[in-house]
């Protein structure tokens, strides 16, 4: 059986890669898509992601704009 952090762990890494691989295009817009990726979560959170992050995240957040679709 496979352990649940192992997946989070081995899902977190493939995240990671793909961001990376997104970055090679442009890193601005890899930085806007996760700005509004973490907005989307916040607001679905109900504002309690917005608790958890670390300034430098916050100030991106709150600069990211609405959010395209």
């Amino acid at each position: 059986m496979t352990d649940p952090n192992d997946m989070a762990i081995g899902d977190a890494a493939e995240l990671v890669e793909q961001l990376r691989h997104l970055a090679g295009a442009d890193p601005a817009d890899v930085r806007q898509v996760v700005s509004e990726v973490l907005a989307a979560l916040d607001r679905a959170a109900g504002g309690a992601l917005r608790e958890q992050l670390p300034e430098t995240i916050l100030a991106a957040l709150d600069s990211a704009g609405p959010v395209r679709r």
